[in-house]
């Protein structure tokens, strides 16, 4: 066969295979040896199908140049243009290419083709001309959605948009999920990461122009938007995908000048909703459902539009709607394989994964080769915590295709989540083999990167992404973070400056950017202190309580830009200092303590799903632990030297509630003189041996966690705003509607099981407003010892509610402390908000701190006063028991805003190390430490539960003595972040 022959027989193998990309370069090949119009023509249509416009409309002009007849040329490109938004100039290259075919009409389809184009455009054009039209003042909030359906209906597997829930993780008292709407079939893991140990999701002078438009860009409070749309929302990203769908199952029976009219002005009215004129699309979605009252994208289109106006109910209307039509559908065919595939993947996006796994398994035993359909039934699988079935789900639909791009998308996020970062890894590979510049690809690597800790790989991969997509947000933040966290802060700053200026297209999207505006600040604050002693690095301190307030919970900054001076521009705070080249140089000391908090570091480890392997993480726990040892040792050498000398006389810790800030930028302007001398008094004392509290135990860890990570707001509760006087709580779900959260599902039966033996001791719950629900009748008490599932606890109860855990005090005797609240929530009938939330209010706080100061008291004269430098295990078990107690209640007092799992154990380490005993195991499969704190009603039965693997690997260990002080080693913050940074360089 000729070569020329291969080639073509190559381009309408790839056509078929919807593998434009590849058809492109091959056309490429071809019309370098001879520009045919056709050739031309045909790549122009390559890049509609990806989107390209603009590519489309250079190739149409270079065929229009050889051949001004060529209909195909004016017909792609004035869809091209129309997409762009550039509606008189598509009309007007419409109008050119009809009146060049009518005197030579030798092509008759096409010619009928462009002529229900223009007849449809002018309509359009006149329709919105009459007083139909309602001006809105545009959102910069709106869906993407595409527009190039309008006579193509062969892209059914194409840009599968996907629906994930992103956990709430601010105090408030009722659930709260925000929805991610896009196109790329990978969720976005940042507002869901998985790094290490972490236990719980919770939750300038000169202002720049970029910044600006962030705060001042909304007209409403969004952050009542992003807060408050609620699942109510969850349907807007199958919009999407129901406006590509083929024709063939919604306007069955409509003549075809009819059904070409009718996709015209749905897209005109997807193209209304993307330009955030909401008032228009529901005219154009209104007229549509006038002549066709049962037409679905019309519906889920208007649908899309009264949700982003706030009209919920009119919006919960339309989509309901659309479903039932879908069912009635079924009515008419039964067991449709079309309908039973679409209404599966509506309920998918409904997020009731029950109905969607019945819908898309009827689909696939009525036609066994739908390759969408079981990708589908695979994310539904995984969402309701069946992963084998789902996996094999995903599997068979690349059976079908081995170049199916969105399967493989897919599988690589399931594995992801899983934590399988190798299989992960391989469906990526094999993903950018099949699409080299598929940019979702490289924001997935990158992710799986970051993850694991390996920050300047993911910057690579999201360069090359941006390379491609030059505005996607999703890429631009994490590389903003990447570089944050490397102490690359002028790339970081150009990056988040980016991510500000972008328009937004989905919710998961502007709650992005809000985050940036915070962490740009937070990457000026540490850029200024890069040259200053790490102890000066003092996010706690330094930066005001109502910044950090309002990024905890993601919420909008304008109210914080009003109240909160702004850090100065990087020009300024790089004066103060910038990474040196020093800072990356390893010295033999350096080495000696980095290799040391590898090995240590890797014992934090949780073996469970989801739970990534993250090097970056592995070095900051190991650093730090050896800190707390070096420091903890120091102060246990001083007391053991004031008790044999008969001086000892330690004043009882005093709790403070005040926040210490010492002055500087983004802090509060009062009691500057007097905190600073304050904080500079407390480090002298701690650095010198003689005053150590439990607080600054824990902090040593917790500036490093900061330092480690700065996605992750990670800041102590009682230094927020005067919001902590109401309470600011950790939320930590298990279930989710139907979905199992994957990494503390394994804790559901237990914690059900505890919640319905607190019921029956206390025989009565709180409800939402927090008033008392009586339980004492015995018919109910009975129905309780015997409900199997939240449906069956919620049945009996009758609304939402909670109850609380308990730890009793080593302080006051037969005192309980409050610990965790397991709440119920019903979530739009088809499933139940199962989780933990811990509160912490002042009072709590008060109590918890007498509690951790206790248990660090007798820890203290455990080992100072009677074991001092023992080398026997067994003559140490009260200093081990001691640890614990400790930890115990730090797990159940959860006083930071997320990382206190992280914390919590590497202080463990840290203390036992301090005490010549060193951890040598490993933390078993499906242990989560945190969670044994938290269900455990005492210290002892917390102590029980961990003995059997930590005791029996614990060695007496005193090499670690010879380990050079890692605060000289690692002085500067720059020094530190180099430290972190250093292994993948």
């Amino acid at each position: 066969m000729a070569p020329a022959a291969n080639e073509r027989l190559e381009l309408a193998k790839l056509c078929s295979g919807r593998n434009w990309s590849k058809a492109i370069r091959v056309l490429d090949s071809i019309i370098g040896k001879s520009s045919s119009v056709q050739d031309i023509c045909n790549r122009a249509f390559c890049y509609s199908r990806l989107e390209l416009h603009k590519h489309v409309i250079k190739d149409c002009d270079k065929a229009l140049q050889l051949s001004p007849n060529a209909l195909q040329a004016y017909i792609l490109k004035g869809n091209a243009m129309s997409a762009l938004g550039r509606k008189e100039e598509a009309l007007h290259v419409w109008e050119q290419g009809y009146q060049n075919a009518i005197s030579d009409s030798t092509d008759l389809k096409q010619l009928v083709e462009l002529e229900e184009l223009l007849g449809s455009a002018k309509e359009y054009q006149s329709f919105n001309s009459e007083d139909h039209v309602i001006d809105t003042i545009s959102c910069e909030t709106k869906v993407v959605v595409s527009e190039d359906h309008a006579v193509d209906s062969l892209s059914t597997d194409m840009s599968i948009a996907e629906t994930k829930a992103i956990i709430s993780e601010d105090g408030d008292s009722t659930s709260v999920t925000k929805i991610v709407i896009s196109e790329d079939h990978v969720r976005d893991s940042l507002l869901q990461k998985t790094t290490t140990t972490e236990a719980e999701h919770v939750n300038s002078s000169t202002s720049t122009v970029t910044d600006k438009k962030l705060v001042n860009g909304h007209k409403s409070d969004t952050s009542g938007v992003e807060l408050k749309l609620d699942d109510s929302i969850g349907m807007l990203s199958f919009y999407n995908e129901t406006a590509k769908m083929g024709r063939k199952v919604f306007v069955t029976g409509l003549p075809k000048t009819k059904s070409i009219s009718l996709d015209f002005r749905l897209s005109r009215g997807i193209a209304q909703v993307n330009e955030g004129n909401y008032g228009q699309a529901v005219s154009i979605f209104d007229q549509i459902l006038r002549e066709t009252p049962t037409y679905p994208e019309a519906l889920i289109g208007r649908g899309t539009a009264f949700a982003f106006q706030r009209e919920l109910n009119a919006a919960i209307a339309d989509f309901s709607k659309a479903i039932e039509d879908l069912t009635k559908g079924l009515e008419f065919e039964l067991n449709s394989p079309d309908i039973l595939h679409e209404r599966g993947i509506v309920n998918f996006k409904f997020k009731d994964f029950n109905a969607a796994v019945d819908d898309l398994t009827r689909s696939i035993n009525r036609d066994k080769k739908n390759k969408s359909a079981y990708t589908y039934l695979g994310l539904a699988l995984a969402a309701i915590g069946e992963h084998d079935q789902a996996e094999e789900a995903h599997l068979k639909a690349l059976q079908l295709d081995q170049n199916f791009v969105d399967a493989w998308a897919h599988l690589a996020q399931f594995y992801l989540d899983l934590g399988n970062t190798e299989k992960s890894m391989h469906c990526i590979e094999k993903l950018l083999a099949i699409e080299e510049r598929f940019a979702k690809a490289y924001h997935l690597r990158g992710l799986l990167h970051h993850g694991t800790g390996q920050h300047r790989m993911a910057i690579k991969d999201l360069s090359v992404g941006l390379s491609i997509d030059s505005s996607n947000l999703e890429c631009l933040y994490l590389r903003a973070s990447c570089y944050h966290a490397i102490g690359e802060y002028g790339d970081a700053v150009k990056d988040y400056d980016a991510v500000l200026d972008l328009e937004l297209d989905s919710m998961d999207k502007f709650v992005l950017q809000c985050l940036a505006f915070y962490q740009k600040e937070v990457a000026l604050y540490t850029a200024s202190k890069v040259n200053s002693e790490f102890c000066w690095f003092d996010i706690d301190g330094d930066i005001d309580p109502l910044f950090k307030e309002y990024w905890c919970k993601r919420q909008h900054p304008h109210y914080v830009c009003e109240r909160v001076f702004r850090q100065p521009p990087l020009k300024e705070s790089l004066k103060k200092g910038r990474l040196k080249k020093q800072d990356f140089v390893v010295t033999k000391h350096k080495h000696v303590l980095l290799q040391a908090a590898d090995v240590l570091g890797q014992k934090v480890q949780y073996n469970c799903a989801a739970f990534l392997s993250n090097r970056r993480q592995y070095r900051m726990a190991g650093l730090a632990a050896i800190e707390v040892a070096q420091k903890v040792a120091k102060y246990w050498r001083f007391l053991r030297h004031a008790n044999k000398n008969g001086k000892r006389n330690r004043k009882k810790e005093r709790i403070s509630m005040v926040s210490q800030n010492r002055g500087g930028v983004c802090c509060s302007t009062t009691g500057l003189s007097e905190s600073s001398t304050l904080h500079s008094s407390n480090e002298e004392r701690s650095a010198s041996g003689r005053h150590l509290s439990w607080h600054d135990v824990y902090s040593i860890v917790v500036k490093w966690r900061q330092i480690s990570e700065p996605c992750d707001p990670v800041v102590w509760i009682n230094k927020l705003s005067e919001e902590f006087i109401s309470g600011f709580g950790s939320h930590t779900p298990m279930l989710l509607g139907q979905a199992k959260v994957v990494r503390y599902f394994p804790n559901y039966s237990r914690t059900f099981d505890v919640a319905k033996s607190i019921i029956r001791d206390l025989k009565y719950v709180n409800n939402a407003e927090d008033r008392f629900i009586d339980l004492s009748d015995p018919d109910k008490l009975q129905k309780i010892k015997h409900a199997g599932s939240c449906s069956d606890l919620y049945n009996v109860i009758g609304e939402s509610f909670w109850v609380g855990t308990t730890c009793e005090s080593t302080v006051f005797e037969g005192k309980r402390l409050e610990g965790t609240r397991i709440t119920l929530q019903e979530m739009d009938k088809i499933g139940y908000d199962f989780a933990i939330r811990t509160p912490c209010t002042p009072p709590r706080w008060a109590e918890y701190s007498q509690e951790m100061a206790a248990a660090w008291e007798t820890l203290c004269n455990a080992y100072s006063s009677e074991v001092y430098s023992s080398n026997d295990v067994s003559a140490l078990e009260n200093v081990r028991d001691g640890i614990l107690r400790m930890t115990y209640y730090w797990y159940n007092f959860m006083p930071l805003s997320r990382g206190s799992a992280v914390v919590g154990f590497v202080v463990l380490l840290g203390l036992l190390l301090a005490a010549n005993m060193e951890f040598t195991g490993s933390i078993p499969p499906g242990i989560q430490v945190d969670w044994e704190a938290i269900l455990s009603s005492n210290p002892d039965a917390f102590t029980a539960s961990i003995k059997p693997w930590l005791y029996s690997n614990i060695r007496i260990n005193t090499a670690w003595k010879e380990y050079p002080d890692v605060t000289l080693a690692f002085a500067t913050t720059g020094a530190v972040i180099a430290a972190l940074s250093s292994y993948d360089a």
